[in-house]
């Protein structure tokens, strides 16, 4: 009987390095890759990122380590026209984006994706914490064991196709049986930290790098309160995100970013409770089981990667677009964020918040 053959994106951090090994273990003919999605030259960075010759080095050794054939793909074109260009264009446009997702979708699950159906490939193999499960002729797109490692917030995008053509090996362990695996196997990288910050962002200084790949001067503007008065001066509108408190010069109280806007190139500045909101309009969206439950219907959401969800009522307008109204009114909802949706431990789907 022949056997199954997977393709493995390893980024030569130590969860991917195991998802390979367990696949392995299991029997299948593994081919491990690398994408590569930018010259660290391009973020203006030359110390350890992602992507480093490091990276390659220690996903190799992995490989090798394992029997496996072993490959550096060179997406970097994709990447700063998919992933990158879109980052700073939402900046621009006042949002917040999450290129993480965006990556997800168009790297790893659609370039990966098509790589692997090059290579004869029967599945698509990452180090994400999710899991997938397959009930009648449905699959399931579930939280990871480990909710504190959970990565099911930024895989909402997959399809039913690719749900089925994708291993999740990682979803029912957790962070430090990973270690420990590693450890054992004795790979290069067992005690290689997590990645924390976004990979062309290493420094974390997202207006340096809007600067570098937009050749665009950052124009300043005026602060403005919730009675459209102007209170101040900003150094530019992607400086700030729905939410900040920090970073804001000297006022008499406490005040926060309430809202931004390109047109007129203001920062609106208010209270807490200017943030409070209960219903936003999300596009782009994606069912993971193809379609909506309903018209209408009760769910969980969560609008930050590092939030818990909340109980609330979803409306749907057509199959890409939403609304959604939290049962009670929830802080800095924010445009170029993510909405997903969950049942309980399912992920239902998720979409682009564009208006609060």
């Amino acid at each position: 009987m022949k056997r199954k053959k997977a393709l493995i994106a390893m980024s030569g951090g130590v969860d991917s390095s195991v998802a390979a090994l367990l696949l392995t273990k299991k029997g299948y003919e593994c081919i491990g890759c690398t994408m590569k999605l930018y010259n660290n030259e391009d973020i203006g960075i030359s110390s350890r990122t992602c992507c480093s010759l490091k990276d390659f080095n220690d996903a190799g050794s992995v490989a090798s380590k394992l029997g496996m054939k072993y490959y550096v793909l060179n997406f970097s074109s994709d990447f700063k026209n998919k992933v990158i260009d879109k980052f700073v264009q939402c900046y621009e446009r006042a949002q917040t984006p999450n290129p993480c997702i965006d990556c997800n979708k168009y790297m790893k699950f659609e370039k990966l994706y098509n790589m692997a159906q090059n290579l004869d490939c029967d599945c698509i193999v990452t180090g994400h914490y999710a899991r997938i499960e397959k009930s009648g002729d449905k699959y399931y797109l579930k939280k990871a064991v480990d909710e504190t490692k959970d990565q099911s917030y930024v895989l909402y995008s997959l399809t039913q196709d690719t749900l089925a053509h994708t291993l999740f090996p990682l979803g029912e362990l957790h962070k430090n049986e990973i270690r420990k695996i590693a450890k054992e196997n004795n790979f290069i990288n067992a005690d290689k930290p997590d990645s924390q910050d976004i990979c062309f962002v290493p420094d974390g200084n997202y207006v340096k790098a809007i600067e570098r790949f937009s050749n665009k001067e950052i124009k300043p503007g005026k602060f403005i309160d919730t009675d459209a008065k102007v209170i101040g001066r900003h150094k530019g509108i992607v400086h700030y995100t729905i939410g900040q408190r920090r970073g804001l010069g000297s006022f008499q109280k406490h005040v926060y970013v309430c809202k931004i806007s390109a047109e007129d190139n203001t920062v609106m500045l208010g209270n807490l409770e200017d943030l409070l909101k209960r219903e936003f309009f999300v596009t782009d969206f994606n069912w993971t089981l193809g379609e909506p439950p309903a018209k209408k219907f009760k769910c969980s959401v969560k609008t930050r990667y590092r939030q818990q969800e909340k109980p609330a009522k979803v409306l749907t307008e057509g199959n890409n677009n939403v609304k959604i109204i939290f049962d009670e009114p929830q802080k800095a909802i924010t445009p170029g964020q993510a909405a997903v949706l969950y049942d309980g431990d399912i992920v239902l789907g998720g979409g682009t918040i564009i208006s609060i």
